[in-house]
């Protein structure tokens, strides 16, 4: 049965569904019977709320990638264009920085307070940094305040790794890939959405008034919140989840997955940022309206990669669970290579459909591996922990069962479950916030090849060096047959 209780943790249910702290005390997702009576629904509600919260985070956190874009000297911007093109992949690599340096401390969080009550509190942060840009973005405004401005902007990159947390508690191992590629599909398609906003106001508005778009955003903020506080629930056994981060740590396959991630989610966050940036530097002539660069041209550009990187989010999770993660994962850093190249040649050749036609592609295969990658995640330690229970101990990195008890010969299947969960979710964090650290060497390999050569040559030549590290890797660990020591992944 699945209880709802709005009593302090640890105390008897009261049976209450009040707003002030509803708990879920007994939560078996894996029980067929439980799951089809109970769980979905339940499941599907938080969801839900979760992509919304999720999804104007993302979008906060992307604002700098429209903005940018119409800063002017006007704006405390150089009038040279070589060091006004690294003032702003400075202004759009802060918010990517603080954005990954939070996902850790958001990962805590739901263990800590419970998913509900941390979506509320992640979603309420967001308007520290719209209402102060409300205030403050202006002509007139100083470098320093802008750069300031961005890096408040980062609190919204918190937001995906407490909702992959939470999210991958609420769903039976069957169905992860589906429902995290669901929750992350729904939050990245927040970049391409806030540029879709900024375009919208700016074509309307007028290039003189981005701050329209705060106007739009504070508003959904207050609703993301709301929605939590009235539909979303904790659940009761995640919040005591023992030493999770730190045994995660101790495991190699935290490090191997981080690093696949920042190949995946770090591309698909570094280019959605840095994109209109890069089609400004290198074809701005392509974009002249009265003989100067019209940033509306290039915005009409830019929004569609994202977009279809996070449509097709999903579509990586439903291939993994059906084909494998690892499959799917070294599939996709192969073509990212390939079309890396693409872009390489394109940008040598100064041939702008080309160019454009490698990027989207890149924000596509970034996109399905995003959700294959993630998919991997619970996949390898669910198998760990069942592996563990069948020998009769723990592997390395699953000492420790949710009470603090090794998982032992003989332990009953939902132990393990849980064992699985509390690792996964630790894992979900770390990769999270390492993969977007990833995002934010993207931006600085674009700020220093344009500094070097006006040009992001040096950058795709580092980029495909990295995808094909990341097929060789993914191979060697997970798909080499002397290898396969974790069958499903």
């Amino acid at each position: 049965m699945t209880t709802t209780t709005t009593a302090p943790r640890g105390a008897e249910p009261t049976g209450s569904a009040a707003p002030a702290g509803r708990w879920l005390e007994d939560w078996r997702p894996e029980d067929e019977g439980f799951w089809r009576r109970t769980g979905a629904r339940v499941a599907r509600r938080n969801l839900l709320v979760s992509v919304l919260s999720e999804h104007i985070g993302f979008s906060v956190w992307s604002l700098w990638s429209v903005f940018v874009l119409f800063l002017t000297p006007a704006y405390g911007i150089s009038a040279d264009p070589k060091h006004a093109a690294a003032e702003k992949f400075l202004l759009t690599t802060l918010p990517t920085a603080l954005g990954a340096g939070v996902r850790l401390p958001y990962t805590f969080a739901v263990t800590k307070f419970g998913g509900r009550n941390w979506t509320i509190v992640s979603a309420s942060l967001l308007l520290i940094p719209t209402t102060a840009a409300a205030f403050l973005f202006k002509p007139g405004v100083s470098y320093g305040t802008l750069l300031v401005l961005a890096a408040l902007a980062g609190v919204g990159g918190g937001n995906f790794a407490s909702s992959m947390t939470n999210i991958n508690s609420f769903y039976p191992q069957r169905l992860k890939g589906r429902a995290l590629g669901l929750n992350a599909g729904g939050g990245n398609l927040g970049v391409a959405v806030v540029q879709l906003v900024g375009l919208a106001v700016l074509a309307t508005a007028g290039k003189g008034h981005p701050r329209v778009l705060l106007g739009i955003y504070i508003p959904l903020i207050v609703l993301a919140a709301l929605a939590a506080t009235l539909w979303m629930d904790n659940i009761a056994h995640v919040r005591n989840e023992k030493r999770a981060m730190r045994d995660a740590c101790h495991d190699p396959h935290t490090w191997i997955i981080s690093l696949l991630y920042i190949g995946t989610f770090g591309s698909f966050i570094g280019f959605g940022f840095a994109f209109g940036q890069v089609l400004q530097g290198q074809f701005g002539s392509h974009f002249l309206t009265a003989g100067k660069v019209d940033p509306v041209k290039i915005a009409y550009l830019t929004f569609l990669g994202p977009l279809v990187g996070s449509l097709i989010r999903p579509v990586g999770g439903w291939l993994a669970d059906h084909i494998g993660g690892a499959r799917t994962t070294v599939w996709s850093f192969a073509a990212m290579a390939a079309f890396a190249a693409v872009v390489l040649v394109a940008s040598r050749e100064k041939s702008l459909p080309l160019f454009y036609v490698g990027f989207i592609a890149l924000f596509v295969l970034s996109g399905i591996g995003n959700g294959a990658t993630y998919k991997m995640i619970p996949a390898i330690f669910r198998a760990k922990s069942h592996a563990a229970m069948r020998s009769g101990g723990a592997t390395q990195g699953s000492a420790a069962t949710q009470d603090g008890a090794a998982v032992h010969d003989g332990a009953e299947p939902d132990v393990a479950e849980r064992e699985s969960r509390r690792l996964a979710n630790a894992v979900i964090g770390i990769a999270g916030a390492i993969g977007a650290f990833g995002g934010v060497l993207v931006n600085i390999a674009f700020r220093q090849a344009f500094l070097s050569n006006g040009s992001g040559d040096a950058a795709y030549i580092g980029f495909i060096a990295y995808y094909l590290g990341c097929v060789a890797l993914t191979w060697i660990v997970y798909l080499r047959p002397s290898q396969r020591r974790l069958p499903g992944i």
